[in-house]
């Protein structure tokens, strides 16, 4: 997801990490293991030149909103499908977003309660290692 967006105009930066788990900090070992953590990136956009929907319309055209616990090859709690939000107000354009899913989408909406920033060699995964597993393929399109 971090190389994808990373090719977004109006991304500025993204981190990857674990959020809304039980605790601060884990370790890649314990949220493989089933911490409770789910793998994030984190987005900090410019919505001057990207909006909240154009965003999150792109999202949904990588991910699969009705796998639960995968995405591609990966499986686990971990590799669940989440949106996770910060301001309160995000949530009306997120809501519209999701409801254009078929009702048994198992993408999760919650508030971020705590994100921790993973360690160094998962950051720009795919550019330290080319040839790295990726089940996205397309370029990122902004919604026409």
């Amino acid at each position: 997801m971090q190389k994808y967006l990373d090719g977004a105009e109006g991304v500025v930066e993204t981190t990857v990490g674990y959020a809304n788990g039980p605790f601060l900090d884990p370790t890649y070992q314990q949220v493989k293991n089933g911490s409770g953590h789910v793998e994030t990136c984190k987005v900090v956009y410019d919505p001057s030149v990207l909006s909240l929907s154009e965003l999150l319309y792109a999202f949904l055209q990588v991910v699969d909103p009705y796998s639960l616990n995968k995405q591609g090859e990966d499986e686990g709690v971990q590799y669940r499908t989440g949106i996770y939000y910060v301001d309160d107000e995000d949530l009306k354009i997120i809501n519209e977003s999701l409801s254009t899913l078929n009702n048994d989408h198992k993408i999760e909406c919650f508030p971020l309660k705590n994100f921790s920033i993973a360690e160094e060699y998962h950051q720009k995964y795919l550019e330290k290692n080319p040839d790295g597993y990726c089940h996205i393929t397309c370029a990122f399109r902004k919604r026409k």
